[in-house]
């Protein structure tokens, strides 16, 4: 569909996975999810990962996968929500991708998350509070790094994934003008 990659960006819970899956299923695009890659080649959860090597160990990993993944094309690639906080990752992201931020309000984001325990950056701060003060501390990274945005509040994930494609034709329409 694409001769370049989708790599969605958002805060945990903003629905990357989700619509990543959904690309797969519903339009023939190879799925790639980062987290989950990087814990099966390193044999550990992130959680793991950040206690016993560091977040900054971590977040090399995300960069040499993001340079690794160049290779690919029609791959939807769902990105941790602390990916687009290296300007390095952007770089890497735009080479042969698109970025697409998925955004959600903090109500939204709480009712995602508030079951799952591998999140550890708000582990034991999961308040609407909370996870507002770090969407607002990565919301202009996330801006910066968007080639487009789509709000997922009160969307199906069908209805996202339209938009999100509808978007991405129209860029290329444009950009062919």
């Amino acid at each position: 569909m694409f001769d370049y990659n989708v790599v969605l960006i958002g805060f945990m819970g903003a629905g990357k996975s989700t619509i990543a899956e959904l690309l797969r299923t519903g339009w023939g695009m190879e799925r790639i999810e980062m987290d989950a890659l990087i814990e099966e080649r390193e044999g550990m959860r992130i959680s793991k990962i950040f206690e016993t090597k560091g977040e900054p160990y971590f977040r090399d990993l995300e960069t040499e996968l993001l340079i690794e993944l160049q290779a690919r094309s029609n791959a939807v690639i769902s990105c941790g929500g602390g990916v687009p906080m290296r300007e390095r990752n952007v770089a890497e992201m735009k080479k042969n991708g698109r970025v697409v931020l998925l955004t959600a309000h903090p109500e939204t984001i709480l009712e995602r998350v508030k079951d799952n325990h591998d999140r550890p950056l708000i582990e034991n701060n999961k308040t609407v509070e909370g996870i507002s003060a770090l969407m607002e501390a990565r919301r202009e990274r996330y801006m910066a790094a968007a080639d487009l945005v789509i709000e997922t509040d009160r969307k199906t994930g069908e209805e996202i994934c339209r938009e999100l494609v509808e978007k991405l034709h129209r860029m290329e329409e444009e950009a062919s003008r």
